[in-house]
């Protein structure tokens, strides 16, 4: 397979994931519990969804994470912090759902516009460079 971009695009792709990571970590007052695969896979899934969602489907958000008991820790724990909201489901006595607390909401608005900005920078500085392969 021949390749397209060379170690200096390739770097540029690195050190933009590690500045929208910061940006991830800034986003949460610096709490690093929350720079981990399973609570960006709920936070931005609830996102994207802009409604509440049974707990228990929230809960598969998180693809690393197998255990449904796991999962419920890490929702509990976003629940406890106040960036995820915990309500009886009208529908169905039997289960909870969840959304974004909208301070989260804001904060992932924040957070994806910043993303976009850094990824259109960096793809300003790897079309711009030299060491693109033909």
């Amino acid at each position: 397979m021949k390749t397209k971009y060379g170690f200096r695009q390739r770097k540029e792709y690195l050190d933009m994931c590690d500045r929208i990571g910061n940006r991830w970590v800034e986003v949460f007052e610096g709490d690093a519990e929350l720079y981990s695969s399973a609570y960006w896979d709920l936070l931005t899934e609830m996102w994207r969804r802009q409604a509440p969602v049974r707990k228990t489907d929230a809960a598969r958000f998180m693809k690393a994470v197998k255990s449904p008991h796991t999962a419920a820790r890490y929702i509990e724990t976003a629940v406890a912090k106040g960036l995820v909201i915990e309500t009886a489901n009208p529908d169905d006595a039997r289960s909870k759902l969840v959304m974004l607390a909208p301070d989260t909401r804001r904060h992932l608005d924040s957070f994806f516009d910043a993303a976009v900005r850094e990824m259109k920078s960096s793809l300003e500085r790897i079309e711009g460079g030299s060491d693109v392969r033909s």
